[in-house]
């Protein structure tokens, strides 16, 4: 990456240039102590005097109104904010109209700043004071008064904190009246420039101690420069949070966000293009660019024909691939694009500000689109890749945690797709996408996380687990058999790596790791559990199991056999547990196996995965109430038998024999006033009981299909 810069042959300004905004990815407003408004236009290099101010205007700080897919008049949109030595903050238009002056500060007014939704705006000046307008220029509370002149202010991402500068110290104050402060001292100089960046949530510092620094939003040190040779007098985020700007007497810096200084290597450039390059990624065996007018998708077999398209608006922020597309997101939305460059989808949702996604809040796979929410952050919103319309009955995925990060599984069917995603607490849950109307299952999977990925060939995730790197090769175990999920991991110790590492991309068995001091660590990963993957998606069961004999790791047993109750394979299920050892197991296999009808050896598997209510409702709807009954019985759900062999008149006899059993064995008398009340009367028979029994399991051995002689069912009831 390079950074260029060009100066014109004739100036425009002929004094000092304090402020410069950005309306598009190649035009430039700038203000001057010539009292000039110049617009600046890199595509075409034109200059354009747009307004010259008042002699007595000297501009300070210019912000332009934010952009958002809620603003109904475009015009709205086109005004920026200029403050200035006298005390004045003053809105103007683009065509360089001043709509408005309003008194703000005894003394100048050192910075102003629209909040991410255009509904306030906040100044400080010399005099200390921080205050928060309305977006017509109403005063609408004093938020804090300090007794020294007040450099740089920011807003936090939700639009419901201000940081701002205290001499040497870092004050972020909630709106909120009584809030808790947060104050830190940053650095060993006057503090003259802070931003804040809504997507990363991080903190730039700059000051007269000739450091910048990056800090996360609760004030703790992720990165600090050496120190320059001048101080440090402007710093900005990139929007999209992965790099940023650092300014100083006579330098321009240009770092990504761990801080690391140098961003230049020797790469030869292949290819050309006519505007400027503005986001870029590779996957999936093609290169999608964007530029500031267009976007072009190489592929790698062929670089010389790339596809190329027109751009709506050229400030591509995002760009995210999956095998069979690609999606971008600028400033005025989300697009969904095929390699050959056709447009699919544009998702939506009410609220929707694009200007605060990233790699972490979106996440794109073959079939669907996941976007977290930025209004309610316990919400994720999800689309049908090819409509973008909202999943199934329109409901989103609600967590009681507020979300942080979010992951879409890549590989297999749409009706499997999970979504794995890292809460507040740093507690990493999945769940199913698609969810078919039942209660969703969100079940957790690991503690302290802090950064996760999937593979882009199968479905393994991995990620950093506190001082431990992760990797779960067969993810789906938790909704299968639990017990087992700590024997298909795979762990190793991740202290090497750092203070807040981040995973950067988990391709084929290779995990590249960015350090906190910038540099790149690759890991590779066994590729055998990836294999088995292959196999059992082709139901190639006979060659995994001589995979597992031939590599002979438990982990890879545990995964099988997980593996292979999911798909109700449980000859392969039974070597598999006998493999690791699981004996109890074995044998409820064993006793699944020779049950007379498939709708039990159904409704069984789906209680050795745990889902009892779902193996209840197999047997009712094939009409099997005693078999329903007695798995009921047999998990002690002493309601809920009495209650379907009431409500289906059949076997109340059978269900009080065996709690009178039951509550025998324990030296028990029975307390419970529905039992109480249907043994009123009755003789428990048991002869006569055992004889129902058997005739009700004749009847399923007849029923089922191709009425086969088995063996007896190996169950006890």
């Amino acid at each position: 990456m390079r950074l260029k810069i060009s100066l014109l042959k004739e100036p425009k300004h002929q004094e000092l240039v304090s402020c410069v905004g950005w309306t598009t990815a190649e035009e430039l407003y700038s203000c001057s102590d010539d009292h000039q408004i110049v617009k600046w236009n890199l595509l075409t290099g034109e200059t354009s005097q747009i307004v010259k101010l008042p002699d007595d205007i000297y501009p300070i700080d210019l912000h332009w109104f934010p952009k958002s897919l809620g603003i109904k008049k475009q015009t709205q949109a086109e005004i920026f904010v200029l403050t200035s030595s006298d005390g004045k903050f003053h809105l103007i238009s683009k065509l360089g109209r001043v709509e408005k002056s309003v008194e703000a500060h005894c003394g100048a007014v050192l910075a102003g700043r629209w909040n991410y939704e255009g509904t306030a705006l906040v100044t400080v000046g010399e005099d200390g004071q921080i205050k928060i307008w309305s977006k017509t220029g109403m005063l609408r509370s004093t938020l804090a008064h300090q007794g020294t002149p007040v450099y740089s202010v920011a807003w936090g991402p939700d639009s419901e904190k201000v940081l701002y500068t205290a001499g040497k110290q870092l004050i972020i104050k909630p709106l909120q009246p009584n809030a808790k402060i947060l104050q830190w001292k940053a650095h060993d100089g006057i503090i003259l420039k802070v931003d804040w960046n809504s997507v990363n949530d991080l903190i730039l510092s700059a000051g007269e101690d000739c450091k910048y620094k990056v800090w996360d939003s609760y004030g703790r040190p992720l990165y600090s420069s050496q120190p320059h040779e001048h101080p440090i007098t402007s710093v900005a985020w990139a929007p999209d949070g992965e790099l940023f700007a650092v300014g100083s007497f006579h330098t321009l810096r240009l770092c990504d966000k761990t801080g690391v200084r140098n961003v230049l290597n020797d790469a030869v450039d292949l290819l050309e293009f006519r505007d400027r390059v503005i986001k870029a990624s590779l996957n999936y065996a093609h290169l999608v660019v964007s530029t500031s007018l267009q976007c072009y998708v190489f592929s790698t077999k062929n670089w010389n024909t790339p596809l190329i398209f027109d751009l709506k608006e050229g400030t591509v922020s995002l760009i995210l691939q999956a095998e069979r597309h690609f999606l971008l997101v600028d400033g005025g939305g989300i697009y969904l694009y095929s390699y050959e460059g056709r447009f699919l989808s544009s998702p939506k949702f009410p609220g929707m500000r694009t200007d605060i996604l990233n790699a972490q809040t979106v996440s794109l796979s073959n079939d669907t689109i996941a976007i977290k929410d930025k209004a309610d952050e316990k919400i994720i919103f999800l689309f049908e890749a090819s409509t973008g319309k909202p999943m199934g009955d329109g409901k989103f995925l609600s967590h009681k945690n507020e979300v942080l990060e979010i992951a879409l599984d890549q590989k297999g069917l749409t009706n499997d797709r999970k979504i794995a995603f890292i809460d507040k607490n740093r507690d990493l849950y999945i769940t199913s996408v698609k969810r078919f109307g039942k209660e969703e299952q969100i079940v957790k999977l690991g503690t302290m996380v802090h950064t996760l990925a999937w593979s882009d060939t199968c479905n393994i995730l991995c990620g950093l687990q506190d001082t431990r790197f992760t990797v779960w090769y067969y993810p789906n175990t938790v909704y299968v058999d639990r017990d087992i999920l700590p024997k298909t991991l795979y762990e190793r110790d991740a202290s090497e790596f750092s203070k807040n590492p981040h995973i950067v991309s988990f391709v084929g068995n290779q995990v590249t790791i960015r350090r906190a001091d910038g540099s790149l660590v690759h890991i590779s990963i066994s590729p055998y559990p990836a294999i088995l993957h292959e196999y059992v998606s082709s139901s190639k069961w006979e060659d995994a199991v001589r995979l597992c004999r031939f590599v002979k790791e438990q982990t890879m047993w545990a995964c099988l056999a997980a593996m292979a109750v999911a798909n109700r394979d449980m000859t392969t299920a039974e070597i598999a547990y006998a493999a690791i050892g699981e004996i109890d197991k074995v044998q409820y296999i064993n006793s699944i196996k020779n049950l007379p009808s498939k709708e039990s050896k159904m409704a069984h598997i789906l209680m050795f995965s745990g889902n009892i209510q779902e193996a209840e409702t197999v047997l009712l709807q094939a009409g099997l109430v005693y078999q329903a009954i007695q798995i009921n019985i047999n998990l002690y759900n002493w309601e809920r038998a009495l209650e379907l062999a009431v409500k289906y008149k059949t076997h109340v006899d059978t269900v009080l024999a065996y709690r009178q059993k039951f509550l025998e064995t324990f030296g028990k008398q029975e307390t419970n006033k529905r039992y109480l009340q249907y043994a009123e009367g009755l003789q428990i028979d048991w002869e006569k009981i055992k004889a129902k029994i058997e005739m009700e399991i004749t009847k399923e051995r007849e029923r089922s299909s191709g009425s086969q002689p088995t063996k007896s069912t190996g169950l006890k009831h």
